[in-house]
């Protein structure tokens, strides 16, 4: 069975192109594009828009390399707090450095980094240091004092003006930061004001990919996004100042519509008007006029509300999370009328563990099988599900043994035997491994090793929370995780 698309990716990059073009020549030819969200790997959006290639924004910014330019902000204050991005586990700083390897390796230029914020932290320093001696410019950026309000303030020498004006040679400016709460348009905005004083026009626009603006506020893809930020408290709504300049609504957050006045103000201070009649007019998003399925795009959505609310659950057990990002989006599932019930992973898993007495997973394979695996005493449910869906797609018989005992045994007796583990069950990592070697000499393991890239955009359900092991090999293959929020023993530490 073939996926199901509801986005159109090679219109939505022709589309979103040209708009971004077209916003620069109405600026004269420089633009500001305060990049928010993910500029590549963006899973969110392939999840809810079928058809989204995850690297869709970078394909589509290859397409203007010529006309473009970098700028990395940071908050300086992140780089001595040691933040972490918590999808990767690095470091914002570490981070940083990550990005601009990755846009060199795509043939898009890095033009700087600006520490914004900064006050001569011994962290940011230390960083500072380093990337120059690397051979990346980099400028600094100072906090305001009474930014974003005190605008008569912010808009002078001693508040904007006394930032460091970031050299540029493009016409494309693309700010980007590791995460939220950098710097991006603050950084924006201080350009604008050091470009007027030198006589030089540009303009500022936003990318935001959600919410998406010209489809419904209670659309399932919208939705999803609240969800997604349920951490953030991010709210959609009608933007009132697009609808009161134009009498037709548009769709935007919280954050957006409550600066817009304040925004508009900096505008006027600065070039003598606002471009700018809304906060979505600010916005080139053209994502909303490339979904070619709405149904489709609505049952993705839904499916990924459910996997936000399992995961926001285990992140609340977890003590990361809390009681009312789980509670938000139970509003949001309420709204949409999701229950478990359109996740046949869900019971499948339940009802193996109910049968087997001990953890067990189910997965839904892209074509929409249902596979199970289960708990034993070489295998945890994770490995055991693993094997079972790569038999399913191989064709492979379920009594198959694709990893002999006599292999599986020696290598759990080395687990507890030599390196200590209490727990002699293999993780997926060491399963795959071990089925890699015997796939030397067995042409059915070999066949199921092939099998591995058709796992990509499968669901599975855990009836307990996996390890991080499991987990992160899982994502890595491309399968969407969830788990019950509960823990496989009764313990206090549990890594």
């Amino acid at each position: 069975m073939a996926k199901k698309i509801g986005f159109d990716n090679q219109k939505y990059l022709k589309m979103q192109s040209e708009q971004i073009k077209s916003r620069i020549a109405q600026f004269g030819g420089k633009l500001y594009l305060e990049f928010g969200g993910k500029l590549f790997d963006d899973f969110h959006a392939s999840r809810v828009l079928p058809g989204f290639e995850p690297d869709s924004k970078m394909r589509m910014l290859q397409q203007m390399k010529d006309d473009l330019e970098i700028v990395i902000a940071i908050n300086a204050a992140d780089i001595e707090s040691s933040k972490v991005r918590a999808d990767l586990g690095i470091t914002y700083d570490d981070d940083v450095l990550r990005l601009i390897d990755t846009f060199r390796e795509l043939g898009l230029y890095v033009g700087s980094v600006v520490l914004t914020r900064y006050t001569n932290q011994s962290s940011a320093n230390v960083f500072l240091n380093h990337l120059e001696s690397l051979g990346i410019k980099c400028y600094r950026h100072y906090p305001i004092e009474g930014y974003p309000y005190d605008i008569p303030h912010i808009v002078s020498e001693d508040g904007l003006g006394k930032n460091e004006y970031i050299e540029t040679t493009r016409s494309l400016i693309v700010v980007t930061a590791p995460g939220p709460g950098s710097g991006k348009m603050a950084t924006c905005l201080s350009q604008l004001y050091h470009e007027h004083k030198r006589g030089v026009t540009a303009g500022y626009a936003k990318f935001e990919t959600f919410p998406i603006w010209n489809i419904p506020l209670k659309h399932p893809v919208n939705l999803a996004y609240e969800a997604a930020t349920a951490d953030l408290n991010d709210i959609n709504m009608i933007d009132p100042f697009h609808l009161e300049a134009y009498g037709t609504t548009a769709v935007n957050y919280n954050r957006d519509v409550e600066i817009f006045p304040v925004l508009s103000t900096i505008f006027e201070k600065i070039q003598g008007s606002c471009p700018y009649k809304s906060p979505t007019d600010m916005g080139v998003n053209m994502v909303g006029n490339c979904i070619i399925d709405d149904a489709v795009c609505c049952e993705a959505s839904k499916m990924e509300i459910l996997r936000r609310y399992y995961a926001a659950a285990v992140s609340r057990l977890k003590g990361m999370g809390n009681e009312t990002q789980v509670r938000k989006i139970e509003v949001l599932m309420n709204q949409s009328d999701i229950t478990e019930s359109i996740f046949p992973a869900v019971g499948a898993a339940m009802e193996k563990e109910k049968i087997t007495g001990a953890p067990a997973g189910a997965l839904v394979l892209p074509d929409g099988q249902v596979i199970t695996g289960k708990t034993s005493s070489t295998l945890g449910a994770a490995s055991a599900l693993l094997l079972n869906s790569l038999k399913a797609l191989g064709g492979i018989a379920d009594e198959v043994e694709l990893i002999a005992e006599s292999v599986l045994q020696p290598i759990c007796d080395l687990k507890t035997r030599y390196l200590k583990h209490k727990n002699p069950r293999l993780h997926t990592d060491e399963v795959l491994m071990a089925l890699t070697v015997s796939g030397q000499t067995d042409k059915v393991a070999k066949m199921a090793i092939e099998q591995l890239s058709n796992l990509r955009g499968s669901d599975a359900y855990f009836s307990v929370i996996l390890s991080d092991e499991d987990e992160m090999l899982l994502r890595r293959l491309g399968i969407n995780v969830s788990c019950a929020p509960k823990y496989e023993y009764k313990r206090l530490y549990h890594k």
